[in-house]
């Protein structure tokens, strides 16, 4: 059974469970598919030795006749979790060499129920960037080529690496982070699933910060029931995190019926932008089609500050990343810049940031810096923060009126092309556009993969839900995958 890395976390788990296969047989198909996808340039950091010590593991517990869901699954991890004793540099020059002493709190509950690593996924720097194309460890590719095209294309970004890893079938699920659209702008653009949780539902500690008020780990599978099985083991308090919520966890696979009978999905008018793409809009369309099938009451709705979205966005997030990324001075980890005679400590700083950050990190740092300025905090920090409040208003007022979900599409494009040259730095933050408002306001979003383009690539429509409603959210999304019936694979030139 040599297209083990194939099957979905659902399926494997069964297997595992009934003693079809074993997790070493699984875990040596994931590795093998590893190792034969090397242009994708998704894994970074191999770990083959750890995982097939964890698949040892992860059998014995599965014969012991007690095993989590997750026992026995081979997972990739976003570089930008911290794992004990394996090389974690959230793909950034400035912490070459950085071996974490700790585990993240997410890939401790992983490893904790069974889960396998089978290595270290590529991303964007600090996880900044909606292409892939910032990583110090070159650029991933999208397993998905347009029709009679071999160009390469974007699997998006910041978690390229995760999106093309499950798309290719290296690994069965993989780990993402989420700051302004980073789990289900990928997601889309790969053909898979990427969930988005609410904001505090799994705990951020571990996880090397962007901007910590918008920052969230979510999972990224190849179906709806995949991220609803992975969510459950990620998920869970954690008192090392002041801002994760003392709540239970529910079992989120057990609320997948499918059944949205009597549901109210709404459609916000500002989501139809000026020149988005014929495509774009008739597959919004076919989504509504799909929920009404199945049996959802569909209304249109306002969301009024939508359109200050991505400015107020592109203030609070590099603010942010400015306070945190202060750290990376050299000192303690990571890099350190060679000094010349006479060079202090402010020389110190300076080189190393230089040589360790690249451009859009910099440019980053350098916005957050300015709108955190004596001058400039109340014009632009402070009001992009009364603007965020506007934004989870609008959304609170819809949820209030009864809407139990939103509709609207994940990106403004299918995957563009790697090296595509951007005049403007705004031009690439537009692939934002439909996702940022999810993490303004702290809610939980989904993406599920709906159709094909005309060049054969796959698109994404995304739901977003009420606040800790990550169960009724992925019910609806199941009803969507349900109609939508997307089976497509990109068809293997690697």
């Amino acid at each position: 059974m040599s297209d083990l890395n194939k099957l979905t976390i659902a399926e494997a788990r069964d297997k595992l469970r009934a003693g079809d296969i074993s997790s070493v047989e699984l875990t040596g198909a994931c590795l093998s598919a590893a190792d034969a996808a090397k242009e994708l340039n998704a894994v970074v950091h191999p770990t083959p030795d750890l995982a097939m010590e964890q698949a040892k593991q992860a059998d014995d517990r599965l014969k012991s006749g007690y095993a989590p869901d997750m026992c026995g699954i081979p997972l990739g991890i976003k570089d930008l979790f911290c794992t004990q004793g394996v090389a974690s540099q959230a793909a950034s020059g400035i912490l070459n060499g950085f071996k974490p002493e700790y585990e993240s709190t997410v890939t401790t509950k992983l490893f904790d129920s069974g889960a396998v690593m089978i290595g270290k996924l590529n991303m964007d720097e600090f996880a900044m960037g909606s292409s892939n194309e910032t990583s110090v460890y070159g650029n991933v590719v999208n397993p998905w080529r347009k029709a009679d095209d071999d160009t390469a294309l974007t699997p998006g970004g910041s978690s390229g690496g995760s999106s093309a890893a499950v798309a290719a079938d290296i690994c069965l699920g993989a780990t993402g982070t989420d700051t302004g659209g980073s789990i289900r702008q990928p997601a889309a653009f790969t053909g898979i699933t990427g969930l988005k949780p609410t904001y505090g539902r799994v705990s951020r500690w571990g996880i090397v910060a962007f901007a910590s008020s918008l920052d969230q780990a979510g999972p990224m599978a190849k179906s709806v029931r995949d991220c609803a099985i992975m969510l459950k083991a990620m998920s869970g308090h954690d008192p090392k995190d002041s801002t994760s919520a003392e709540f239970d966890v529910p079992d989120f696979e057990a609320m997948l019926t499918g059944d949205i009978k009597g549901q109210t999905i709404g459609i916000p008018k500002e989501y139809r932008m000026d020149g988005m793409p014929d495509e774009i809009e008739a597959l919004w369309a076919k989504g509504r089609e799909m929920l009404e099938d199945a049996g959802a009451k569909i209304v249109d709705i306002s969301l009024p500050h939508t359109k200050y979205a991505l400015p107020a966005y592109y203030v609070i997030a590099p603010a942010e990343a400015s306070s945190n990324l202060a750290r990376y001075d050299g000192v303690r980890y990571g890099h350190r810049a060679k000094l010349a005679q006479g060079d202090g400590i402010t020389e110190m700083y300076e080189k190393t940031r230089a040589e360790g950050f690249g451009d859009e990190v910099k440019r980053r740092v350098m916005i957050g810096t300015y709108v955190l300025s004596a001058g400039f905090y109340d014009a632009y920090y402070n009001r992009a923060r009364r603007v965020r409040a506007l934004i989870k208003k609008d959304f609170d007022d819809a949820f209030d009126a009864g809407v139990d979900a939103i509709l609207t599409p994940a990106t403004p494009s299918s995957a563009f092309a790697l090296g595509q040259e951007f005049d403007d730095p705004v031009q690439m933050y537009l692939n934002d556009v439909f996702t940022v408002t999810v993490n303004l306001a702290g809610l939980p979003g989904i993406s599920v993969p709906a159709g094909l383009d005309g060049q054969g690539l796959p698109l994404g429509l995304q739901l977003i839900g009420k606040p800790w409603d990550e169960g009724g959210l992925m019910n609806v999304a199941q009803a969507l995958e349900d109609r939508a019936g997307f089976i497509s694979k990109p068809e293997k030139w690697w």
